[in-house]
């Protein structure tokens, strides 16, 4: 049995190409690591760290960066990316945000997650680990999409399941991950005090030097859950159906009269530890 077959999660993120559907997100993700208030002597975990979005950039303002992902393609070109741009280590490796069995205990100053551990399965699970490695006075920053919420990532999500297969049972939807309440239970579950987390709306934005009918391409081709759900919509002769709603979320939610620039909101989780 390969490893795959075993793990659907890394399957859904080694399909396609992440990297492609990265470089829309790589001015947001720096300027996120901008504002998060690295320091050089800080160690920093990012988990869930696809090729680096936000990995590479901290590795340039701290000293101890590393980044690990479940997608062993995103963890080579993230390592790529940094040895291209001069970092001497190399900062990504595999992983699982849910079993960080390979990191010691309270080895991180800051802990960040930006659209990566939410989609981890078994969330207490992944809440636990983020807790455990984080040391007593550090952070754990997540960044989560939000569900039923009207911009872009929330609504591709929604309409990539409603033409893909029911998950199975016992699936936990990552999109609770931008609910407070459920967030507030698995980080208190995890013995941290309900007063050490805060929570807010945040933008994240997709540019992308191309149409917006071009960027849905991208999502198409190289984004495991938009490949599956145009997988499924082609079995059911609905390929056109789905590639048209697409279409006209991208075009409507769209900024930019040269190019693409599509503004998402989603929920930043700050736990002080």
């Amino acid at each position: 049995m390969s490893t795959n077959t075993m793990n659907p999660n890394k399957a859904l993120w080694e399909k396609g190409d992440f990297t492609r559907i990265a470089q829309s997100m790589r001015e947001s993700g720096e300027a996120l690591v901008r504002d998060l208030g690295i320091t050089a002597e800080m160690r920093v975990l990012d988990v869930g760290c696809g090729d680096g979005t936000t990995a590479v950039p901290a590795a340039q303002l701290a000293a101890s960066v590393l980044g690990v992902d479940i997608a062993s393609n995103l963890v080579a070109a993230g390592n790529e990316r940094a040895k291209q741009l001069g970092l001497d280590n190399r900062p990504l490796q595999e992983g699982d945000a849910s079993d960080l069995h390979q990191l010691g205990d309270a080895q991180f100053d800051l802990v960040v997650s930006i659209f990566g551990a939410m989609f981890a399965p078994r969330p207490f699970d992944v809440a636990k680990e983020l807790v455990r490695v984080t040391r007593p006075g550090g952070r754990i920053v997540m960044g989560n999409w939000i569900p039923g919420d009207p911009t872009l990532v929330a609504q591709i999500l929604r309409i990539s399941s409603s033409y893909s297969p029911p998950p199975p049972e016992g699936f936990v939807s990552p999109m609770t991950w931008g609910v407070e309440d459920d967030v507030l239970e698995r980080f208190t579950s995890a013995g941290v005090a309900r007063e050490n987390l805060s929570f807010q709306r945040d933008t994240y934005t997709f540019n992308f030097p191309g149409t917006p009918s071009e960027l849905v391409g991208e999502f198409k081709t190289y984004y495991g859950p938009t490949m599956n759900a145009f997988e499924a919509a082609s079995a059911d002769g609905r390929e056109a159906e789905l590639q048209a709603e697409l279409e006209a979320l991208f075009n409507e939610q769209n900024t930019s009269d040269r190019a693409t620039s599509i503004p998402a909101t989603f929920l930043r989780v700050t736990v002080q530890r």
